[in-house]
């Protein structure tokens, strides 16, 4: 079932170059493994089709590094390990949730009026914060968080140094975050 530990070494090796024909060779040889160990432990056979390609894709995007590991298959069942925890940890939540939902639905629906109303708040003193910066700063910082320019654009449209911008904001991100801490207190 397993792949002798010298040719998987040799594969994985490869893989690390970015080999598409070790990776095949290993994709191959675990999948079926991998896939059988998850669903044992989700009972859902496409969802553990869905992480097992998951694993491979982050063992193809990450392979420099897998090529390091002292045993592939360790690794695999490690990442499988650790894809069925963050699956009943996610399951859990979720249940937690629907509990309180069903609990006490009106709890629910205050608190997302409480954080809109506290949202509201907080953007209004941020608004606020913005118009009182110095004209300059204020014009960088809008062109970077509302219109989405880059600091280079805003160098080139400002004709400024790019050091100048990032000061800029900077010191408008520490402004803001005087003015969130202000009102968490």
């Amino acid at each position: 079932m397993f792949m002798d530990a010298n040719l998987e070494s040799d594969y994985v090796e490869k893989l690390g170059d970015g080999d598409h024909v070790a990776f095949d060779v290993l994709f191959t040889r675990y999948y079926p493994v991998v896939k059988s160990f998850l669903a044992g432990f989700i009972k859902d056979h496409d969802l553990a089709v869905d992480m097992t390609q998951d694993i491979f894709l982050k063992v193809w995007i990450n392979r420099e590094a897998v090529a390091r590991v002292l045993s592939f298959k360790a690794y695999l069942f490690r990442m499988a390990k650790n894809m069925v925890c963050d699956y009943y940890e996610h399951n859990a939540v979720k249940e937690r949730y629907d509990r309180q939902r069903r609990e006490d639905p009106g709890n629910c629906y205050s608190v997302r009026i409480e954080e809109e109303l506290y949202a509201r708040e907080l953007s209004l003193l941020i608004d606020l914060a913005i118009e009182e910066m110095p004209a300059q700063r204020k014009r960088i910082f809008v062109m970077s968080r509302k219109e989405g320019l880059s600091n280079d654009e805003i160098a080139a449209r400002l004709n400024i140094n790019r050091r100048t911008v990032e000061n800029h904001i900077t010191q408008a991100l520490h402004d803001l975050r005087k003015i969130c801490a202000f009102k968490d207190t």
